[in-house]
């Protein structure tokens, strides 16, 4: 159990890092805007002081050592669609929710045929020895 717990947080702090990535680059793009030189360690100063654009990297980080744990016993034919797909759905919404991005009829009809996919995948996966 403590494997598909390792996933679930692997995914979410997965597509939290994704989100937190676009929600960061809004303000990295006014930063630079806002900045006439564009040297290397002017960007890296940017960069630094995008306290979200660093914690989404950190959360990318964290996911990376989550997944790889949870990979000792889930079999990635199993846990890769779920990390994919999942967050793929998580990011979609929160996108469509927080940051207006429009969702047609079709994208939600094929939201909900990925997660049944991933569930087609992965309903016969025993929790024993994971």
């Amino acid at each position: 159990m403590k494997y598909w717990i390792a996933l679930v947080l692997a995914l979410t702090l997965n597509a939290t890092a994704n989100l937190m990535m676009k929600f960061g680059s809004v303000g990295m793009k006014a930063s630079l805007q806002a900045t006439p030189r564009r040297d290397l360690g002017t960007l890296a100063g940017i960069l630094a002081q995008n306290w979200v654009l660093v914690l989404g990297l950190f959360f990318f980080a964290a996911n990376v050592v989550l997944y790889t744990y949870a990979l000792q016993v889930i079999k990635i034919s199993v846990a890769y669609p779920i990390m994919v797909t999942v967050g793929f759905a998580i990011i979609a919404v929160i996108a469509w929710r927080y940051l207006g991005e429009s969702l047609s009829p079709a994208q939600w009809a094929g939201i909900g045929l990925i997660l049944v996919g991933v569930y087609l995948v992965a309903r016969d996966v025993r929790l024993t020895g994971a």
